[in-house]
C-alpha cells in the first residue's frame, strides 16, 4: 500500500479536514487553517514519514520507546510535534496505531465542537 494514500485516507476521514500542499508536501488542515499532519517525503532528510501534532509528553515517550520509528521533527519538534517514519516496516493492514496517532493530532488542533464529531 502507498503510505501517502493511507495517510490521506485517515486524515480526510476527520471532520472539516482539507488537504493542500505546504512547503511542497501534502498537508492536512482543520477548517483549512490549522495544520495537524504533514507528509515528509525526503523533504528535510533522506527519510519518508509524517509530522503531526501530539499531546504533551507523547513525543518524548514514543521517541524514547522506539527511535527507529519515531523522531523529533525539525522546526516543530520543540512544540511537541511527533515525527513518524514510514520507510520502516509499517503494517498498513493493522493500521490502528497510526490511525490513533493521526486522531490524537487532530484532537490537539481541532476545536472541541469538531472533536465531538469524530467517528
Amino acid at each position: 500500500m502507498d503510505p501517502l494514500d493511507e495517510l490521506r485516507r485517515l486524515c480526510l476521514a476527520l471532520p472539516e479536514t482539507t488537504e493542500r500542499l505546504s512547503h511542497g508536501e501534502p498537508t492536512w488542515f482543520v477548517r483549512d487553517r490549522k495544520t495537524f499532519v504533514t507528509y515528509a517525503d525526503h523533504h528535510h532528510d533522506d527519510r519518508l514519514g509524517f509530522w503531526c501534532a501530539a499531546p504533551p509528553g507523547v513525543q518524548e515517550e514514543l521517541v524514547a520507546e522506539d527511535p527507529a520509528r519515531f523522531f523529533r521533527p525539525p522546526y516543530v519538534g520543540h512544540r511537541g510535534w511527533l515525527g513518524v517514519y514510514l520507510d520502516v516496516e509499517v503494517d498498513w493492514a493493522e493500521i490502528a496505531e497510526i490511525a490513533e496517532i493521526v486522531a490524537d493530532a487532530y484532537r490537539v488542533i481541532a476545536p472541541k465542537s469538531l472533536v465531538a464529531r469524530m467517528p
